[in-house]
């Protein structure tokens, strides 16, 4: 009898999911590993001798700063020895079953990001208010998009819906400011918008049980075909309809001053404050009010939630009207932030970025955003690599913040696992 129970601990099933185990625990110190090893070849060891100087002023602060030279190679050794050594501490800390610290994780990021700015700017001027201020605007659309798929997802909803929410936002906010020539009730008529396409989520998920991926596949589909042919017929029969004003742009006083900081943080048009506001705001009502407890109890176990008296269907319907309206704001960055007029298909996937972007961030607010944040960097290093005349690919750039989330959700640097019940409609017996 106990050869038998020896036999069954040592089953090929066992030492299956122990050797799983072991595999998932060394995923992280291998992905680091790979990075710093990458870091000293491509910042270190190839990087011809020069300087790249950090300019942090912009035009329009009074208050100047020195520039920051950095010579090269030695700022890319003191990257990759840094690098090196989280990767070692990792090793480590996978020997004894345990996880590296978010904090470090970020310091990795951040020492790659300056790997990558150095190493592009080698011999030029990298204007890093430019570069700043670039990338939070195009991680704007990603971060509403990646906060309303949260919003839905976290109840149990697939939102494969944000890009025909996002074009569906611009699409309104770009009518109807022209037509009222007030560019804040195109932001209401937006985020009604966003919401009536919810609407159709909603109804074919939560009530009549439609797989939740296909109806938000074919609710895009229906969205781009609409705004294509309205803006046909506009384009041909008024193009006045497709002339808003923009956003104005709102400038903090004494805190637009500030260096960096201040054209950064403090000189926004409302949409760029309400994307500033809806990371904090959001990751405060999901984790600490009533509100949040409920809806992650309807995502995680509803038919839990259903036994407590929360009301599982309700629930989750009004969250998907909720990501509808945070979506809708969200695509007015296009029309009336950025372009000042709408165009075909003009959110070009950011929907589809904005979602793996939250799968990324791990359905969490703040990872969510700092994962938009990553695309809406990489996008404009290919515009300062044009600006200086960099000899780096800009595919190349353009390609990793994609490989970063491909390993992200295969599971490289941490199990990415979504709400228990998300996809799976709630059927009350």
């Amino acid at each position: 009898m106990t050869d038998v129970t020896t036999r069954g601990a040592q089953s090929p099933a066992g030492e299956s999911a122990a050797e799983r185990k072991l595999a998932r625990s060394y995923k992280t110190p291998i992905v680091l590993t790979l990075f710093a090893v990458a870091a000293l070849l491509f910042f270190a060891l190839l990087q011809a001798p020069g300087s790249t100087t950090i300019d942090l002023n912009d035009g329009g602060v009074p208050f100047a700063l020195a520039p920051l030279v950095l010579p090269l190679p030695v700022t890319g050794y003191v990257i990759a020895v840094i690098s090196l050594a989280i990767a070692g501490y990792s090793w480590a800390l996978a020997r004894s079953d345990r996880k590296l610290p978010s904090w470090l994780a970020i310091v990795f990021g951040v020492l790659w990001v300056v790997g990558l700015i150095v190493t592009i700017g080698a011999n030029a001027t990298v204007p890093v208010t430019w570069l700043l201020t670039g990338t939070l605007a195009l991680a704007t659309p990603l971060i509403f998009g990646s906060m309303a798929g949260l919003v839905s997802e976290r109840v149990g909803v697939v939102n494969i819906a944000i890009e025909g929410q996002l074009l569906a936002g611009a699409f309104a906010s770009a009518f109807i400011a022209s037509l009222t020539g007030q560019p804040f009730l195109g932001l209401l008529g937006a985020i009604v918008a966003g919401m009536l396409v919810s609407v159709v989520l909603a109804v074919f998920s939560i009530v009549y049980w439609v797989e939740q991926v296909v109806v938000g596949v074919v609710i895009n589909l229906l969205v781009i075909g609409l705004t294509d042919f309205f803006y046909s017929v506009i384009a041909a029969n008024a193009p006045a309809l497709n002339d808003p004003p923009k956003y104005p742009v709102w400038e903090i006083p004494v805190l637009g001053d500030i260096p960096v900081l201040g054209p950064l943080l403090f000189t926004n048009t409302i949409v760029g404050y309400l994307m500033l506001l809806l990371v904090p705001v959001l990751t405060y009502a999901v984790f600490r009010t009533r509100w949040g407890l409920r809806m992650r109890a309807v995502g995680e176990h509803p038919k839990a939630a259903d036994t407590v008296g929360i009301k599982v269907n309700p629930t989750r319907f009004w969250n998907v009207l909720l990501s509808g309206a945070i979506a809708g704001a969200g695509g007015t960055f296009f029309t009336l932030g950025a372009v000042g007029a709408f165009g075909r298909e003009m959110t070009s996937g950011q929907g589809y970025i904005a979602l793996a972007a939250l799968i990324f961030g791990r359905w969490h607010p703040v990872y969510a955003a700092l994962a938009a944040l990553l695309f809406g960097f990489a996008s404009n290093l290919q515009r300062l690599a044009v600006q200086v005349g960099s000899t780096i690919p800009t595919e190349f750039m353009a390609m990793i913040p994609y490989v970063v989330t491909i390993l992200a959700v295969a599971g490289f640097v941490g199990q990415s696992r979504g709400p228990a019940a998300s996809g799976k409609p709630y059927i009350k017996a």
